[in-house]
């Protein structure tokens, strides 16, 4: 207890002990608006793309070409698409808030946006055609990635708040889908980013990119090893958690309960149409292209170049405008695995997908919390050799997976009660009841009172006679030879 503490201690001075090692002083109010620019433009640009790629993808999965008509390759068709929704007519219901259903689109557009400030792109570079150089980052807080999971809190109101405006049911139910699922996903990953903060020392973006440049040195039986330095393989655990968390977050497949067809028509834009329906489905996908862009820097080693290319020349790969191309090349890896998903995983039911969330996610992610602590404040005051930090780490790993074996085996003993407590007792069913010969059913089984048969005076139907000597399967035997006219 008394490790988890010290690191829980370190993790509320991180804030103010660590500032952003980004240096912003040479920017002017141009630069900033020029940064600003820059970034919509960027985030414009890749969901116009995402959307293309996603519909190409998917068509290859399907044995289907895709789009390939408008413009090159079909490029052009996300913009056809665009223009097409901006041209329809804007249909506002009867029942609806009017405020408040025209303000849902503006918040979830306006934040998806904002969570992107603290992003870093790159190292300090100098802009062309001038003499200024800054960062190829918005901007840098000591708490950017608090900033970001409180950006992405407020962004579910749009969406509670389309739902409750629309004046219709389904609607609603896709926002109170979309409020429980955003909780439940979100305390996962506010706790799989725990375990970055404790080992980076900061919670600033560009601190954490710095901290994944060079992994830690220990010693194992005599000889020095150089750790990996990204955290998603350092922290994997971490990693897990946070992908399987922004699949969740995003509201995409296998997710997307909140606008699930089969059930909600349309979910909570079911009612929206034209530009509001089109501000709804850039703030998709940008807040896609934004977690993404999140995972690549907190734990990819953000626009670092991966090894050996960081190891060319000194590191020349990881000065001037290189690193935009590592971030982005890093960044599609993950779109990319949203439109994989998308394209193979069915959607699972409502009440599979929170309980994933409760007993699985944010219990893994406790235990984890809480063995990364442990860790933590053992390396820092190097009271262990290297061979009993592995020998604990090993350990911890055994007591994680006995406890997931014994809750599963708890599962399937819960399963079987269940099934058992609603079992019903086979139907014993006689097949002779209606005057013709009906097989049972499975489950059933047939009344030892049938006997023989004989027609009925008028010749309509065959009538059962009761013999105590005769068997079921005899009965049977003798009826289909009635049935055949034998």
């Amino acid at each position: 207890m008394s490790a988890v503490t010290v690191a829980s201690g370190q993790l509320v001075t991180l804030a103010g002990a660590e500032n952003p090692t980004a240096d912003f002083s040479q920017d002017n109010g141009w630069v900033v608006l020029g940064k600003a620019l820059f970034v919509f433009v960027f985030l414009v640009v890749t969901t116009l793309v995402m959307i293309w790629a996603e519909r190409r993808v998917v068509g290859r999965m399907q044995s289907r070409p895709g789009p390939n008509r408008t413009g090159p390759f079909g490029l052009l068709q996300s913009l056809a698409d665009g223009v097409k929704l901006a041209l329809k007519e804007d249909i506002l219901p009867r029942a609806v808030d009017k405020v408040v259903f025209i303000l849902a689109p503006i918040i979830s557009a306006i934040t998806c946006f904002l969570a992107f400030a603290v992003v870093p792109l790159g190292p300090q570079a100098r802009i062309p055609f001038t003499s200024v150089e800054t960062p190829l980052q918005l901007t840098d807080l000591p708490v950017a990635v608090l900033y970001v999971l409180a950006i992405a809190a407020v962004g579910v109101y749009g969406i509670v708040l389309a739902g409750w405006s629309s004046g219709s049911t389904y609607p609603l139910l896709g926002g109170v889908r979309s409020s429980a699922q955003v909780i439940s996903y979100e305390i996962a990953m506010g706790l799989a980013l725990i375990s970055v903060f404790l080992y980076a020392g900061s919670m600033s973006t560009s601190s954490i990119v710095d901290a994944q440049a060079h992994g830690a040195t220990f010693t194992f039986a005599g000889h020095a090893l150089q750790m990996p330095s990204w955290n998603a393989i350092v922290l994997l655990p971490s990693f897990v958690i946070y992908c399987i968390s922004m699949v969740g977050e995003t509201n995409r497949a296998p997710f997307d309960l909140p606008e699930a067809e089969g059930e909600l028509v349309g979910g909570f834009h079911t009612e929206y149409s034209s530009l509001k329906f089109a501000l709804f489905f850039l703030a998709e996908y940008v807040n896609m292209v934004t977690v993404s862009a999140i995972a690549t820097t907190l734990f990819l080693g953000g626009w670092r170049a991966p090894w050996p290319l960081s190891a060319v020349g000194g590191g020349v790969l990881n000065t001037g405008w290189w690193p935009v191309l590592w971030f982005i090349a890093k960044l599609w890896v993950f779109l990319f695995v949203f439109i994989w998903l998308r394209g193979t995983l069915p959607r699972l039911r409502y009440d599979q997908f929170m309980r994933f969330g409760w007993k699985i996610l944010i219990p893994g992610a406790l235990l984890w919390v809480v063995a990364a602590s442990v860790m933590r404040v053992l390396r820092t005051n190097g009271d262990l050799s290297g061979a009993q930090r592995f020998g604990l780490i090993g350990g911890l790993v055994v007591i994680v997976a006995g406890l997931l074996w014994a809750y599963e085996s708890n599962q399937r003993r819960e399963a079987a009660l269940e099934a058992a407590r609603h079992e019903v007792a086979p139907e014993t069913v006689d097949p002779f009841a209606g005057g013709y010969p009906v097989p049972p059913l499975p489950g059933q089984s047939l009344a030892r009172s049938a006997g023989s048969l004989e027609r009925a005076p008028d010749g309509t139907a065959p009538v059962a006679v009761t013999t105590g000597g005769t068997s079921p399967g005899e009965a049977w035997a003798q009826t289909s030879e009635e049935v055949r006219g034998g």
